[in-house]
């Protein structure tokens, strides 16, 4: 595998994430009192503990995004 092939496949790994980010912060703004209701239906939850649920995992994901495809794509275009 040459550094040409792993810069392409983390660049679009990158994008792809950064996508998947977006998409679900923009869906949770946009329906979040309609997911607040479905997943307190399910669990017996608290509004706060979930609003810091959905604020925990986005913030997770976009660090794990970062690490493991950001970073290495910047790394390799550096080199």
């Amino acid at each position: 595998m040459t550094v040409e092939t792993l810069t392409t496949f983390f660049g679009w790994m990158a994008v792809l994430n950064i996508a998947y980010l977006t998409l679900a912060a923009l869906a949770l703004l946009g329906v979040q009192n309609w997911v607040l209701g479905i997943h307190q239906r399910m669990f017996p939850v608290d509004e706060t503990d979930l609003r810091l649920a959905y604020f925990t995992w986005l913030g997770n994901y976009k660090i794990a995004a970062m690490v493991f495809s950001i970073v290495p794509y910047v790394a390799l275009r550096l080199m």
